[in-house]
């Protein structure tokens, strides 16, 4: 008994590490649930050229819109878990969208394996260049006395610039005015041509317009300066830590991904956002390298979960 036991732990061994190493024997699909062009799209092609060059095999990116990303997760959700379906998305599907959309055909919290967070980046309150406002006092003291009069343009109903600013409200005790566009761009055409105020915006998003002196950033949603922008104040320096928000990109698989797909997807991964060339994109674009463990992920994406949906409740926000 004893060595028919050694003999089929010593088998079931074998099988595991063949099972890791035939591994991708087939292409796999980046599921994007966005349309291409985005900050989620680029950080799945940008990764999916690394991973293949670490692991060999294909890596294509499928974008599967609609719904604030809802639609593509619950595709996900659907894939088999064997490694061949990998989800991309940034934190709107994963904590943001069930509390807004309808019927959801997921639950994120049980409908998926957490593999790593890739990278975050925060977001910056901006108003135009010849704007009157030129500190976050001056945005505070111009809300509590005018409330609802002061306009913040948003990519849409539910989407992180949208949130921040009704998290920025809540924390300031002031309330403006939330003016949500079709996407980023029409949001940040209108902001450029007067017809909002200010925008929580993206620091990505941002920064091209910072530097052409067409928007002055008031304050960054970062837990301390960015390198970008080093005369900007956080948030937490002025006196509101409520006021730290971090859009992510993250990767996740259909709940049963096998354990050794996942550490071998995740190393890969890693590798390839430590690539010097691509370290160096991501940092000049804004973002910062999280790269956290399964385990830190899963813990992140309940807490993140349990916020967004605090602040969607007490701000009565609706994705109509």
């Amino acid at each position: 008994m004893r060595k028919l036991f050694t003999a089929l732990t010593l088998g079931l061994a074998a099988a595991a590490a063949a099972h890791a190493q035939a591994w991708p024997a087939k292409p796999v699909t980046l599921l994007v649930p966005f349309p291409a062009g985005g900050s989620t799209d680029m950080i799945a092609r940008t990764l999916g050229a690394k991973l293949q060059e670490k692991l060999g095999g294909a890596f294509i990116v499928d974008n599967k819109a609609g719904a604030g990303g809802t639609v593509g997760a619950a595709q996900a959700k659907r894939a088999a878990p064997d490694g061949y379906t990998i989800f991309v998305s940034s934190l709107g599907p994963f904590v943001i969208g069930p509390h807004l959309v309808k019927g959801v055909q997921y639950d994120p919290l049980k409908d998926f394996d957490y593999i790593t967070v890739a990278v975050q980046a925060p977001n910056i309150l901006a108003v135009r260049a010849d704007s009157p406002y030129k500190s976050l006092a001056d945005v505070i003291k111009f809300q509590k006395a005018n409330p609802e009069k002061m306009t913040f343009a948003s990519a849409g109903n539910g989407t992180s610039d949208h949130l921040t600013a009704e998290l920025f409200w809540q924390e300031t005790g002031t309330k403006g005015t939330h003016i949500p566009y079709k996407g980023g761009a029409p949001a940040m055409t209108d902001h450029l041509g007067g017809q909002v105020d200010a925008t929580f915006m993206n620091i990505n998003t941002g920064m091209p317009h910072i530097k052409a002196g067409k928007i002055r950033p008031l304050a960054i949603t970062s837990s301390k300066r960015s390198p970008l922008l080093p005369d900007v104040p956080t948030m937490e320096e002025l006196g509101y830590k409520g006021v730290t928000v971090y859009s992510w990109q993250a990767f996740a698989a259909p709940k049963g991904l096998p354990a050794d797909i996942k550490a071998k997807f995740r190393d890969a991964v890693i590798a390839g956002l430590n690539d010097p060339t691509v370290k160096a994109k991501l940092l000049d674009l804004g973002f910062e390298i999280v790269a956290n463990t399964p385990e830190q992920f899963t813990a992140f994406q309940a807490a993140e979960f349990a916020r967004w949906k605090k602040v969607i409740e007490v701000g009565k926000i609706t994705a109509d």
